[in-house]
């Protein structure tokens, strides 16, 4: 199907004796093991796995304090190592241990490589992502579900799309071609698409997109449509376009954010080099549309907004429209803080040419 490297979980095989974990082995023994750089390998239930991360937790709530910024962080650190010592092995694709989920992205990504191990949290994250690829999710604003590959940003929460939804209604600009800069999941591609776009060109830094939609859309009509590159924002696109869109990460970059998905969190080099290479590619009637949020902003992480910064200084684009959405209240299982929820807003900024 392609010739990119997919982005996956590096297989380990293991060059010494590793310790062993079920059911009836001493649980403190091994955390201590852990604690010491020992590998642990699950050897009997899928669900051990998980009893031994409980107790990695519940042995860090008792060690380390969590009250500061810093303490907090260290804690995530402590538990990022010690859960990444727990192995679990896979045989002929398939996890060797009893009452396991089947995973097809063991063959699906690895079809060179049948026996290797993983750790048990990568482990979990393949078993999430192959039940959303595989039972597919329902988006509002779209006729037919999307299959998100692994390794692939798609939304829990629509207010955003949703507003895009709206707007596009209302365009009634040319419709020849749209360039979606970070196109992810497929899902503003697919509602260009919808709203009758001839050709949308979707670029993404990460080849697991590209290959996840191109997938998807196999030999259809969509392919036909959907025309998609790897590469950071523009890609090989440079024949001027009516419609930009653009959904960046909503976060700013931190420290802790070191292993975090580059879909949520962003640069300062992001949005300057974005804008700087949208006014060339942009025909002079066209519209730029960013899809945005002030969860940065009321979370104390920014104060103004990159996209007000670059209207208030560059003078590369003026404001058209903002259009603002509220965020349904959280749910009452998040861990995020839900306060946040009762001034929080998606936003649709529609810019043009200066």
């Amino acid at each position: 199907m392609t010739d990119m490297t997919v982005h996956k979980p590096t297989p380990f095989l293991p060059q010494e004796e590793l310790e062993v974990y079920h059911r009836e082995a001493d649980l403190l023994a091994t955390i201590k093991g852990l604690e010491a750089g020992h590998l642990v390998l699950i050897t009997d239930f899928y669900h051990s796995g998980s009893v031994l991360l409980k107790e990695v937790q519940r042995h860090l709530n008792t060690t380390l304090p969590k009250k500061t910024f810093k303490e907090q962080r260290d804690y995530r650190a402590a538990y990022h190592t010690l859960s990444n010592r727990i192995m679990i092995e896979i045989k002929a694709h398939q996890l060797a241990v009893k009452k396991a989920p089947a995973i097809g992205w063991f063959e699906k990504l690895y079809p060179q490589t049948s026996d290797f191990l993983l750790t048990f949290p990568q482990v979990q994250g393949l078993n999430s992502a192959w039940q959303w690829y595989e039972n597919g999710i329902s988006i509002p604003v779209l006729r037919n579900k999307i299959h998100p590959y692994y390794g692939v940003y798609f939304p829990t929460r629509f207010e955003h799309v949703a507003l895009f939804d709206q707007w596009l209604k209302r365009y009634s600009g040319a419709k020849k071609t749209a360039i979606d800069v970070g196109v992810g999941s497929g899902i503003l591609a697919l509602q260009l698409v919808k709203y009758g776009f001839q050709k949308v060109f979707g670029t993404d830094t990460n080849p697991n997109a590209i290959i996840g939609l191109k997938e998807s859309m196999g030999e259809t009509k969509l392919s036909r449509k959907i025309e998609l590159d790897v590469g950071s924002l523009f890609g090989k696109w440079s024949k001027p376009t009516e419609l930009i869109v653009f959904n960046p990460p909503w976060l700013p970059e931190t420290r802790e954010s070191e292993y975090l998905d580059e879909a949520i969190y962003y640069d300062k080099a992001l949005f300057p080099a974005f804008f700087k290479a949208a006014k060339d590619i942009l025909l002079p009637d066209g519209k730029l549309v960013l899809i945005f949020s002030n969860l940065a902003q009321i979370s104390g992480l920014i104060k103004t907004n990159p996209i007000e910064e670059e209207l208030a200084q560059s003078g590369r684009f003026q404001l058209e429209r903002c259009y603002k959405k509220n965020v349904k209240r959280a749910s009452e299982k998040t861990k995020r803080d839900a306060h946040w929820r009762k001034t929080e807003e998606v936003e649709l900024w529609v810019l043009t040419h200066a």
